[in-house]
């Protein structure tokens, strides 16, 4: 199951470099995960300063 970006994202990008397979990136107003990319890591959520990233449910 991928993760998701919630809208208490700030678009700070700190998860975009963390990503090991490049699932996410900037969308128009925040940033996106590609659900088929996304390898369920949790690396984007470790380092979000606003626990924006979560499991998809």
């Amino acid at each position: 199951m991928a993760y998701v970006i919630n809208s208490e994202c700030i678009s700070c990008g700190a998860c975009e470099g963390e990503c090991p397979v490049s699932a996410i990136s900037e969308g128009d107003d925040l940033f996106v995960i590609d659900a088929a990319l996304c390898t369920d890591c949790g690396a984007c959520a470790g380092v979000c300063p606003v626990e924006a990233p979560n499991p998809a449910e």
